[in-house]
């Protein structure tokens, strides 16, 4: 590992490297804020894939992508006179250090719970009359977003006493949903005004997401990272099933579902 002069160099050769980037790159020098909004979200997202696919070399490359734009915006609002990379990482660890009186104010704190329960509370003083879900970003995706706003909510005592109740309520939307899923079906298949019973549908189904988003994080699982096993293992299953297809030299809409459901069966047995 680095020395912590090595580190300090390395963070400034990237410094460098973007002054330069700005000013003689034509186009790192037309890039605004706004233009960097969607590219940093991939950025984002394929750290997180990385993280998941645990391949450290990944992870360090895509780590240094995510740098790289924060050096970026940084440097443009340094250009606009609003503040820069010294400004930035002042004002964070001004916000840590109050965050943990318990490690640089000599308080104490028994153990990880007792942080956590003082946490929200330090955020709201800063907050100074926000809302505590004021933090939770309207763009963020709407999986991450409903967690966000669970954990939030959890930390201020607004939770399930027992975690296994969360079923009924699980239970109890799933209901609603079915109902409204087939007044929407009713209206379709009478040719009428489906607008309204669309949105009642729709507002069932999201009540069965965060309910569902729920119970997952009560018992300790990421519905983010479940969903994605799920995608990549359909994905899996369904590569081989249009792979068998070509094989056998048939295209996959002239087979049935039920030879579909077939070959998926197989794939399933392989442990795909």
């Amino acid at each position: 590992m680095h020395t912590r002069e090595e580190k300090i160099e390395a963070i400034g050769k990237l410094l460098d490297i973007m002054d330069r980037l700005r000013a003689e790159c034509p186009w790192n020098g037309a890039q605004t804020q706004d233009s960097l909004r969607q590219l940093t979200l991939e950025e984002v997202f394929e750290l997180s894939d990385a993280v998941l696919s645990h391949k450290d070399s990944d992870i360090e490359k895509e780590l240094g992508d995510l740098l790289l734009h924060i050096v970026f915006y940084a440097k443009i609002a340094e250009e606009n006179g609003l503040y820069d990379i010294a400004d930035i990482a002042s004002r964070e660890c001004d916000k840590m250090v109050f965050r943990h009186p318990h490690v640089f104010s000599g308080e104490k704190e028994a153990d990880a719970q007792s942080v956590s329960e003082h946490w929200e509370l330090r955020k709201l003083k800063e907050r100074a009359g926000k809302h505590i879900l004021d933090g939770v970003p309207e763009s963020a995706p709407s999986v991450l977003k409903a967690m966000q706003i669970q954990r939030k909510v959890r930390d201020v005592g607004f939770d399930w006493e027992d975690r296994s109740d969360v079923w009924a309520k699980v239970r109890e939307e799933m209901g609603e949903f079915e109902a409204e899923a087939r007044d929407l079906a009713a209206a379709e298949e009478a040719g009428a005004d489906i607008e309204a019973a669309h949105d009642k549908a729709e507002e069932e189904l999201g009540d069965v997401l965060f309910a569902t988003i729920n119970a997952a994080r009560l018992y300790g699982i990421d519905p983010e990272v479940a969903l994605s096993r799920t995608c990549r293992k359909f994905r899996r299953r369904f590569d081989y099933l249009e792979d068998r297809t070509i094989r056998a030299g048939r295209l996959l809409r002239d087979l049935t579902l039920a030879e579909m459901d077939a070959i998926w069966d197989e794939a399933k047995a392989k442990g795909l």
